[in-house]
């Protein structure tokens, strides 16, 4: 495991996250077509690091990953699920060179203490297929799938008790 630094981001920052965010879903060869419809959802805005508890994951003082948690203040329909408010674990991307050295599993629990001093007692996630056994590894209970943003596609709902 790389021990590595956890950080709150800057809003400075925004740009690497983007970058780590697009460098993340290509590892997974995604069409380029899925990464234009997730080109809003995958962008890193100042007021988004302003407005959300994101923290970054630095190796030697390069900023190779980053988490964050958002509070959804009222529910929400995707399809025809019902999404809870509350908080959520929106990101997790670390770039791929260091995917498998242990990053996720620290930053997972950079978000666990951001909830403790947070008094939040849990995180819903919808999680990417190729990530469902990282969140099962991590203790995160599956709820089943919820539609995509893309067509005939589903992503799992997870939570996370803290």
């Amino acid at each position: 495991m790389v021990k590595i630094a956890i950080r709150p981001a800057e809003e400075s920052e925004s740009d690497v996250l983007t970058m780590i965010s697009f460098a993340a879903k290509r590892y997974w060869n995604y069409p380029e077509a899925y990464l234009d419809i997730w080109k809003t959802e995958l962008t890193i805005t100042a007021d988004y690091i302003k407005d959300n508890y994101v923290y970054v994951a630095e190796d030697n003082g390069q900023i190779i990953g980053y988490i964050s948690v958002l509070e959804v203040q009222e529910d929400f329909m995707v399809s025809k699920v019902l999404l809870r408010k509350g908080f959520w674990l929106e990101h997790i991307f670390i770039l791929p060179e260091f995917i498998g050295l242990g990053i996720g599993t620290q930053l997972i629990g950079a978000a666990k203490s951001i909830c403790v001093k947070g008094n939040i007692d849990g995180l819903s996630m919808l999680s990417d297929p190729y990530a469902k056994g990282f969140y099962e590894k991590m203790g995160a209970k599956y709820m089943g799938e919820v539609p995509s943003s893309i067509k005939r596609r589903t992503v799992a709902l997870f939570e996370l008790k803290i």
